[in-house]
């Protein structure tokens, strides 16, 4: 350890430098904006800290002593350092180098990654990408530890230190297999219900989200095929008769690829909100406050260009997940 820093302010180190730089009380009182007898009263206060005079008429003129002298260059590189480590973080995209991890629901990757990583390869293309599944009881934990920079989903619980921005309002659709013998173009409740459904359910059993909006009208459905990845399910309906109930701007971007039908529900189901989260401790990071524009700017692109939500929705609190609080939107 090395030897003891004498007590000193930062505002006692400024007055001190503009001492030193112009070797008059009230040179430098006019510079830093005090009074002479404001500066005066430091340098005296200087003196006793620092045990040397600082400043000594010589001349006719006041000189810096050589402990003054010696002082000069390094406290005017600690302050310049200082300045710097405090000044507004400069941000260029296009210079930055780091990894970046998102925790991302199935759906929310398949409705915004395509155009996040256009963005990034395009103005920040020294940034490398992970994408880890959304956990939603463990969300809160991974964003305060820093294994996850930002998570992209359906809201966990409300969790002290952590902050939520609505990237979109989200209500569902039921993808068909194009050539469907019996559904066409349009979709009663009769054949919603006559016809076997694949489930996306990442826990592999249990009922879904649609199930629990069947059961409050006393009804239910077949359920034939459980998966546990949205990303294969729109092949698998193409290819077969089954029904699968989807987000809505994630089954609208899909549709066209598979040559599906997007038809509206027969039954009114829940709005719901896909936030992007993060700690607040990366509210004034300047990479994270631009990557969260970026997501920010894309979802409302998306918006526009799959438009406005389905007939059939529920009157639902928008801002709260789906029927069964335990349950994710994507088992549906």
């Amino acid at each position: 350890m090395g030897p003891a820093l004498p007590d000193l302010s930062v505002a006692s180190l400024l007055a001190l430098d503009a001492l030193i730089e112009h070797s008059s009380v009230s040179r430098a009182a006019a510079a830093l904006g005090h009074s002479q007898s404001s500066l005066s009263h430091t340098l005296a206060r200087l003196r006793r800290q620092l045990d040397d005079p600082l400043l000594v008429r010589a001349g006719g003129r006041m000189q810096p002593t050589p402990r003054a002298e010696a002082l000069r260059a390094p406290l005017r590189r600690a302050l310049a350092e200082l300045r710097l480590a405090l000044a507004e973080p400069s941000f260029d995209p296009a210079a930055t180098t780091r990894e970046l991890v998102i925790a991302a629901s199935d759906a929310s990757m398949v409705m915004l990654m395509p155009d996040v990583l256009a963005r990034l390869s395009a103005q920040a293309p020294g940034v490398d990408l992970t994408v880890r599944p959304l956990e939603r009881r463990r969300v809160a934990a991974q964003l305060e530890d820093g294994a996850v920079d930002l998570a992209i989903g359906v809201a966990p619980p409300e969790h002290a230190g952590l902050v939520q921005q609505r990237l979109t309002r989200e209500g569902f659709c039921v993808l068909v297999s194009g050539d469907h013998p019996d559904v066409r173009g349009e979709l009663s409740l009769e054949q919603y219900l006559r016809w076997p459904h694949l489930l996306i359910s990442p826990a592999g059993s249990g009922p879904g989200m649609i199930d629990a909006l069947l059961a409050e009208r006393g009804l239910s459905r077949r359920v034939a095929l459980r998966v546990p990845y949205f990303m294969s399910a729109p092949s698998l309906v193409a290819r077969s008769q089954l029904l699968l109930t989807a987000p809505q701007w994630t089954a609208r971007r899909l549709a066209p690829s598979f040559g599906l039908q997007c038809l509206p529900p027969p039954l009114p189901t829940p709005v719901f909100a896909c936030v992007q989260l993060w700690h607040e401790r990366w509210s004034n990071d300047p990479f994270h406050s631009w990557l969260r524009a970026q997501l920010h700017g894309i979802a409302s692109v998306a918006r526009e260009q799959i438009g406005p939500l389905s007939v059939g929705v529920d009157d639902r609190d928008p801002s709260q997940p789906p029927p069964d609080p335990s349950a994710d939107p994507q088992t549906r």
